[in-house]
């Protein structure tokens, strides 16, 4: 896979590093310029349109200063019983989400959006997946709390570090839960033409090669 446009680069308006490296994985350069929206100003009633609004402020917070560019915005969520979970703000915090979370099923929604100020184009959209934790012994929370992973982490855990052994099992999206729906970002980039799959040389001339997903 390769970008079709380098004159418009692709823009990661978050630091995570986890989105990064998911779109790196699947063989995209992106330039990080996090985004310096007030997340405490926007109101939404709706967890999924909260997500989905965010990662729309955010996109266009980057994009007003970079117009030509396709910037990605995305914002992720943990839900359970109508709850959002989100960074915890100390250990009893951390504590308090993970006995919550444990034996139970709660949703990871992450909102994305995509944003080309110069064309106009902006899509936006949301992913969500069930994932199912193991129910956790006192002794299994204390000992996570304090390896520190579960802060800066929505919903206290990171499943693709230590956290993995908290997880029973997931419906939906691995990536997702990680911070980033790759699957469906990168459709949305092939159908605007940002990214694609170049004939490989040989194909044209009869040679056998290996054919593009």
């Amino acid at each position: 896979m390769k970008q079709t446009l380098p004159e418009s680069k692709l823009v990661l308006a978050s630091k995570s590093p986890r989105r990064k490296y998911l779109l790196n994985q699947a063989g995209l350069d992106v330039t990080v310029i996090p985004s310096g929206v007030d997340e405490s100003s926007l109101n939404c009633t709706s967890p999924s349109g909260y997500a989905q609004m965010l990662a729309e402020a955010k996109a266009m917070d980057v994009a007003r200063h970079h117009p030509g560019h396709w910037v990605i915005g995305a914002d992720t969520i943990v839900l359970i019983d109508k709850l959002v979970l989100g960074k915890p703000a100390s250990t009893a915090h951390a504590r308090q989400m993970l006995q919550r979370l444990s034996g139970q099923t709660h949703q990871v929604i992450t909102g994305y959006c995509i944003r080309h100020l110069a064309s106009g184009k902006c899509i936006t959209d949301m992913v969500s997946t069930d994932v199912l934790f193991k129910r956790l012994s006192a002794a299994e929370i204390e000992w996570y709390i304090h390896t520190r992973e579960p802060f800066d982490k929505a919903g206290a855990y990171a499943i693709q570090g230590l956290g993995t052994f908290l997880v029973r099992s997931i419906n939906g999206s691995y990536s997702n839960v990680v911070g980033l729906p790759v699957c469906e970002v990168i459709e949305t980039l092939i159908a605007e033409g940002v990214v694609g799959f170049p004939a490989r040389s040989g194909e044209n001339s009869g040679e056998r090669g290996e054919t593009a997903p």
